[in-house]
C-alpha cells in the first residue's frame, strides 16, 4: 500500500500559475502512471495529465498548452505545472497513482487532494 500527499494547491487570479505537488511514499513499490484529476463542484471528476514511468505524457483539451506534468522518479514525486489560470480551473486536483507491490498492480491510489481556487 502507498500514501499520496499533495500540496501546493491555493487562491490565484486569473492568468496566474502553481505548481502541485504529489509524494508517494510506502514500501516495495513501483511506480507505473502518475495522473492528476481534479473535480470541479457541479462537475463530473476529470483527468488533466498523466505521465508514465518513461516520462511520456497526455494532456486533456482543457489543459494543453498551459499544464506542464513531470515527475522525479528518484524522489517518487510528481509535479503539476500550471500556466495562466482560468477561472475554470476551480476544483479541488487529486493525484493518482498506477503501482505495483509485491507482484500486484494496483490502480486505486489517491491522495487527500488540494484545492485550487482561480478568482477572476
Amino acid at each position: 500500500q502507498i500514501q499520496l500527499v499533495e500540496s501546493g494547491g491555493g487562491l490565484v487570479q486569473v492568468g496566474g500559475s502553481l505548481r502541485l505537488s504529489c509524494v508517494a511514499s510506502g514500501s516495495s513499490f513501483r511506480i507505473n502512471v502518475m495522473g492528476w484529476y481534479r473535480l470541479a463542484p457541479g462537475k463530473q471528476r476529470e483527468l488533466a495529465a498523466t505521465i508514465t514511468s518513461g516520462g511520456s505524457t497526455w494532456y486533456a483539451d482543457p489543459v494543453k498548452g498551459r499544464f506542464t506534468i513531470s515527475r522525479d522518479n528518484a524522489k517518487n514525486t510528481v509535479y503539476l505545472q500550471m500556466n495562466d489560470l482560468k477561472p475554470e480551473d476551480t476544483a479541488v486536483y487529486y493525484c493518482n497513482a498506477d503501482v505495483t507491490s509485491s507482484g500486484y498492480r494496483s490502480i486505486d491510489n489517491w491522495g487527500q487532494g488540494t484545492q485550487v481556487t482561480v478568482s477572476s
